[in-house]
């Protein structure tokens, strides 16, 4: 029900401006056994230096959520929007009929960040930008929905997708449950510190996708930062 990805198992791209594992094929890297989970097509670990960032490209017909861990980045698009998202903030770009945008780290700090792909219910549409912060203490001991497809989450910020982006910070010593429905599925990782899921090891940056139809428990051996995508 828990199939772990060690850190040192992701795919990897090292360009010197930027140091990225890859959960999923990404890119040049590879590996037909991890291609989504669900509808979840993309998480990439980023550590981008200062100064610099992706230059404008395109994208289209997909979700794409950005949750920063240290620094901040900042985002320009042809849709006019710019925008600074910190560590802890969370933004999100539903590149639906078609964007050009581009991810600068305009600090002098390394920016690190998670860069998460969900495919969305349908095809098409307006494109649209967002961001918003979370602060963590909202997050301690629980789980608090950072972006969501669902209208009752009225909190998190919108994605056109049947999922859920969620965030928990947890003390040692401290549990979450997470149930998974029958025929979804969720996808976690520590940003920091060492978990345990159902007793099953899983140290920071690490990941695990987590089959549907159970619930787990989730306990942190020391304090811990956590993201989860529950997604069809």
């Amino acid at each position: 029900m828990i199939d772990k990805r060690p850190f040192d198992t992701l795919g990897h791209a090292d360009h010197g401006w930027l140091n990225a594992r890859h959960h999923f094929s990404f890119a040049d890297y590879y590996d037909p056994s991890r291609m989504s989970w669900g509808a979840l097509r993309v998480w990439n670990d980023d550590e981008i230096a200062g100064g610099a960032g992706f230059p404008p490209h395109p994208h289209q017909d997909m979700e794409i959520i950005t949750y920063v861990r240290k620094g901040a980045i900042t985002h320009q698009d042809s849709m006019g929007n710019k925008g600074r998202t910190g560590a802890g903030d969370v933004q999100v770009m539903s590149s639906g009929s078609g964007v050009r945008h581009a991810e600068y780290n305009l600090e002098p700090e390394t920016t690190t960040l998670f860069q998460i792909w969900i495919m969305p219910r349908e095809r098409g549409g307006q494109p649209s930008w967002g961001a918003k912060p979370f602060p963590k203490g909202d997050r301690s001991g629980k789980f608090v929905t950072l972006a969501s497809g669902f209208a009752d989450d009225s909190d998190a910020l919108p994605i056109r997708a049947d999922a859920r982006v969620l965030g928990a910070t947890l003390k040692a010593g401290e549990s979450v449950t997470h149930q998974v429905g029958a025929n979804r599925h969720a996808y976690l990782v520590p940003a920091a510190g060492t978990i345990e899921i159902d007793g099953e090891r899983v140290n920071a940056r690490d990941g695990a996708a987590l089959a549907g139809g159970k619930t787990y428990s989730i306990t942190a051996i020391e304090d811990a930062e956590i993201v989860l995508v529950d997604s069809e």
